[in-house]
């Protein structure tokens, strides 16, 4: 099958970072189009993009006449079209483990933090900036700790999430650790989170994907 890939995303978002790094473990082609999230009041409010994805969020992965939404999803279709490497263990119970860890972060952390969701903090709630961080470090560390404790000395743990080849729950935890460091939430309590994060990041699927190797990040 033929890539035709093209992903709508932004450089710091969590969800479109998932999604590129599974993109670049499946040794995938791909196009990048930037929806900024911010200018012009959100490019994902545009109308154009509003109708290929109705949520109005990204990241969408456009497969030739196919569009899909959510990050999960889209990883998960990738694995299912596209199967090798594979994002999932071949056994039920370690795609049950690898689903529970990634949806923790994708389910449960990652949307307190979401863009939209701080910015009602700021509009509607009268929340600086110093509040915010505040938010975040609290939900991030709630679910850390939840995760530090599925990971560490379970039997499946190994180089990364789930034995020793990254997969979907890596994929997950490496742009919440961004996000972690981002608001500045120190890690000393994470040994394993922050062990398997080191390992993530020494592969360039992983480097490649990162916010600020993307054309539309921020220049200096």
């Amino acid at each position: 099958m033929s890539s035709g890939l093209v992903l709508y995303g932004y450089w710091r978002s969590s969800a479109a970072y998932r999604v590129r790094i599974a993109l670049n473990l499946k040794g995938l082609a791909w196009e990048g189009r930037p929806v900024h999230l911010v200018k012009d009041g959100g490019q994902q409010h545009a109308p154009d993009y509003a109708a290929m994805n109705p949520q109005q969020l990204v990241p969408s992965l456009r497969d030739g006449e196919r569009v899909l939404t959510q990050s999960l999803a889209i990883m998960e279709y990738l694995d299912e079209t596209r199967p090798e490497p594979p994002l999932l263990p071949a056994d039920a119970e370690g795609r049950t483990r690898v689903r529970a860890l990634a949806q923790l972060v994708a389910c449960d952390i990652h949307p307190l933090g979401n863009l939209r969701v701080l910015q009602y903090l700021e509009r509607e709630l009268g929340a600086d900036e110093a509040r915010r961080g505040a938010w975040s470090r609290h939900w991030i560390a709630i679910g850390f700790a939840a995760m530090e404790a599925m990971l560490a000395g379970h039997a499946a743990t190994g180089r990364y999430c789930h034995g020793d080849a990254p997969g979907l729950a890596d994929a997950c935890l490496v742009p919440q650790v961004y996000n972690a460091r981002r608001w500045k939430l120190p890690l000393d309590d994470y040994p394993t989170i922050r062990r398997i994060d080191e390992a993530c990041n020494a592969l360039e699927a992983f480097r490649a994907a990162a916010p600020e190797a993307q054309v539309d990040a921020p220049v200096g």
